[in-house]
């Protein structure tokens, strides 16, 4: 059963209503449509910050999803709630366990450069210098990557990458 929605947005709805069609139209497993039962709602309880609920719903559609694709956008959607949250270390794990899974998710790889970035920025505040430059050393090496399987996204980053000569 879909979880209530709190917000009225047209297009969450929409989508809600929609998948749910499809999903009884496809000839897909029980377990498969159960684990995209558990993903939608953990992105409807994400949109509406509700962190403790989403993860509590992709954690269960992990136990039931097989396919690696699509536990690979489960554990990136973990992976952001962990970042938002400042657990930069949890976040990391679980972008690169979606990295394992999926290679071709430049917003994975971005968001693990933005992380090394922040490292960076708060090792120079602290004049760590030679850390920093490892942290941008590695946001830089990441950068790359996104950039290249998108190369029309990341225009901060493509920038940052010219300005500090790591392009």
């Amino acid at each position: 059963m879909p979880r209530l929605q709190k917000n009225d947005n047209f297009i969450d709805k929409t989508f809600t209503v929609l998948a749910d069609i499809i999903l009884k139209i496809m000839p897909t497993s029980k377990e498969e449509k159960e684990a995209f039962y558990y993903y939608r709602d953990g992105m409807s309880a994400q949109s509406e910050g509700e962190y403790a609920e989403a993860l509590e719903n992709y954690y269960q559609a992990l136990i039931l999803e097989e396919d690696p694709y699509d536990r690979s956008y489960i554990l990136y959607n973990i992976g952001l709630i962990y970042a938002s949250n400042g657990e930069h270390i949890k976040a990391l794990e679980y972008y690169h366990k979606a990295l394992e899974l999926n290679s071709n998710l430049p917003q994975a790889l971005n968001n693990i450069a933005v992380i090394y970035h922040y490292q960076g920025l708060k090792t120079a505040n602290i004049k760590k210098f030679k850390l920093s430059k490892a942290m941008f050393n590695k946001a830089a090496e990441y950068w790359e990557q996104a950039i290249y399987l998108a190369p029309n996204n990341y225009i901060e980053a493509q920038n940052w990458l010219k300005t500090t000569g790591r392009k």
